[in-house]
Parts: structure tokens; C-alpha cells; sequence
């Protein structure tokens, strides 16, 4: 999601931008007396906490393409994906706004928080919306060429495309570990696919990896320009930009409802097709990105790293028994080279 990509960034390059972190900075003495007197139970409630998020991303993050797979009824998805993208939209737009107005609640509406802007301001939100909206419109389609653990597994290519987009628009350099970490994810990821039982080498055709490619690409330069949008204005309360960068969601999924679905939603309803597995979806989807954010927030990146490895591993369990997924040799070490590839991309980020 978005806002991982700006959270996690920002965490690890230490970026003075970070708004919590500023408010962090300032009230340092204060947090580091209370941790004292905290003590035990201080780190008994922190300790338990992380494993909640953790618990959570891991979750949510597994049962993602199981979810999208399972939605399907004889290999077709009865429900427009359109309608249920711009669920997802909504969604989101609506945890920022309940977020914003706690935060009013507490510390009252100031020039940072406040939904009031100009067309200056919100003029650059349109560009990532679209990226956004055609890499989450790509993720319903390429499951007609990968099931559920080759797309957990293929999905790890935004490491790369985002780390080569940080490098080459935000001039931020990668550390050599990065690099290698780069080349082994793309063997695992080869290796995960390889296919024994078929004339075929690769279990996912050309059309899969096209669209995989495809998707890290625009999830990665959609990463980078959130970011850059971030910076321009960082002391900008987190929860406004993410309100408007999901308020052009809605509008372009709008427009694509009507471009791509109007006669069945006109004719057939907007919630034709859905299911219980379809709206557990769909919050499934919304609630992804607040997970990360909580785990940049109340642990650390190498707990998003565990989550990632646990999350492959656990959907291809599923899928065996959901969808008679076969666990081969190949797909079992491509998982375990992908992992200590994002295990080792996270490290070579902390020791840059």
C-alpha cells in the first residue's frame, strides 16, 4: 500500500520529515522518564503490542490473494472489480477521516491537519491515483495466469522496481547488499515457478510475469511520487494526504465503473455478485496499508520482513487445501531464497 512505502522509507532513511518523529524528538525527555517508571510492565505491553501488529500483518497479508482467488465462482468473478475497488477506496477514505477526526478531537483542527487546501496542494494527487488504480484493477486479472503462492511470491518484485525508482528519481543510494539482495530475489522468484510436471519451464506463462513486471512498476513509481508529495510538505498531518490521494482513488474508480461496468451495475445492481468472501475482501484490502503503518509505528521493519515470509508460507498451506495447491520442491526453496532476499534488502537498508 501507499502508505507503507512512505512510512517504511521514511523510518529507515530517518528522514526529518517525519511528522512523529518531530513530535518524538520534542517530547524525548518526557517519553524516557515515563519508560523508566514504566519498567516491566512498560515492556511487558510494548512486547505484546508488536506481537499483535505482527500477528495482524501476517493475517491480513496471507490471506490477501487467498481471499481474491476464493471470490471467484467457477473461475469468474461474479461482482464487478471495479465496484469493489472502489470499495476499497472508500474505505480507506473513510478510516483517514475517522483517524483526522480523533486527531481534531484531541489536539483541535491547525494548519497541518485541516481538510482546507488549495488546488496547488492536491493538484499532484491525481498522478499516483491512477498508478494506484491500474496496478489494483492488474491484481484482480493476473490471477487468470498465477494462483494465490505465485502471486505472494511474484508480488516481492516492487522491492526492486521501488528500490531502482528511490535510486535513479530520489538520488538515494543502494548499498551493495540491496543490490545482491535484488538479483537473489529475482532467482527465488524463478525458482518458485519452475515446473516439473509440463513441458513448460515456468509454472506462470508470459502473460503472468508481463503483468507481475507490470504491477511492480507502477506500485513502485506510485511509492516514489507519494513520497516526494510527502516531503514536499511534511509537516502536513499524514492522514490529509492520504485522504485526498483516496478521494482521487474514488473518482477514478468511478469513472472507471462507467467506462468498464456501467450496463451490468446499471442493469444488475452495484453489489451484484458480492459475497461474504467478497466484503472480507474488500477489508481485507483497506486495512493492509494501516497494518504496515502500525508496524513502522509500534515495532520495526524486520517484523514487516517476518510477516512477509510467514505470508507466503501460510498461503501456500492454505492453498493446498483450498484450492489443491501443489507444494513442489521448487516452489518450497524459491520461497526460502525470496525470504533471506527481503530479509537481507531490510538489513542493507538499516546499515547504509
Amino acid at each position: 500500500m501507499e502508505y507503507r512505502k512512505i512510512m517504511d522509507e521514511e523510518n529507515n532513511e530517518g528522514s526529518s520529515g517525519d511528522i512523529e518523529s518531530l513530535r518524538g524528538k520534542a517530547q524525548s525527555g518526557v517519553l524516557s522518564n515515563v519508560a523508566a517508571l514504566g519498567g516491566i510492565s512498560g515492556g511487558k505491553s510494548q512486547w505484546k503490542r508488536k506481537s499483535m501488529v505482527t500477528l495482524a500483518l501476517t493475517i491480513l497479508t496471507s490471506s490477501q490473494a487467498i481471499l481474491i482467488v476464493w471470490s471467484k465462482r467457477a473461475g469468474k468473478y461474479e461482482y464487478s472489480v471495479t465496484t469493489a475497488n472502489f470499495l476499497v477506496e472508500t474505505l480507506k477514505c473513510a478510516l483517514s477521516l475517522a483517524a483526522l477526526a480523533k486527531i481534531w478531537n484531541n489536539e483541535g483542527v491547525t494548519e497541518d491537519n485541516r481538510l482546507s487546501t488549495t488546488l496547488e496542494e492536491v493538484i499532484v494527487y491525481p498522478i499516483p491515483a491512477v498508478l494506484y488504480l491500474i496496478k489494483n484493477l492488474l491484481q484482480y486479472y493476473i490471477f487468470a495466469y498465477v494462483d494465490a503462492p505465485g502471486y505472494q511470491i511474484l508480488k516481492n518484485l516492487n522491492i526492486i522496481s521501488t528500490g531502482v525508482l528511490y535510486r535513479i528519481i530520489l538520488k538515494k543510494r543502494l548499498s551493495e547488499i540491496q543490490w545482491a539482495a535484488f538479483i537473489l530475489l529475482c532467482a527465488g522468484c524463478t525458482t518458485a515457478q519452475l515446473n516439473s510436471h509440463s513441458d513448460h519451464v515456468l509454472q506462470t506463462p508470459l502473460q503472468g510475469w508481463v503483468m507481475a513486471i507490470v504491477m511492480a512498476l507502477l506500485s513502485g513509481f506510485a511509492g516514489v511520487y507519494t513520497e516526494a508529495i510527502i516531503k514536499k510538505r511534511p509537516q502536513r498531518n499524514i492522514n490529509v494526504q492520504n485522504f485526498y490521494l483516496y478521494v482521487f482513488g474514488m473518482i477514478f474508480n468511478a469513472v472507471a465503473i462507467v467506462i468498464q461496468d456501467f450496463d451490468e451495475v446499471a442493469n444488475k445492481g452495484f453489489f451484484h455478485g458480492y459475497s461474504f468472501i467478497t466484503v472480507l475482501m474488500i477489508v481485507n484490502h483497506a486495512l493492509s496499508g494501516i497494518a504496515v503503518s502500525m508496524v513502522m509505528k509500534y515495532a520495526d521493519n524486520i517484523v514487516k520482513v517476518y510477516s512477509t515470509s510467514v505470508a507466503m508460507c501460510l498461503t501456500a498451506i492454505i492453498s493446498v487445501f483450498l484450492f489443491g495447491f501443489h507444494l513442489s520442491l521448487a516452489f518450497f526453496l524459491g520461497t526460502i531464497v525470496v525470504s533471506v532476499s527481503v530479509y537481507l534488502h531490510s538489513i542493507g537498508k538499516a546499515q547504509r
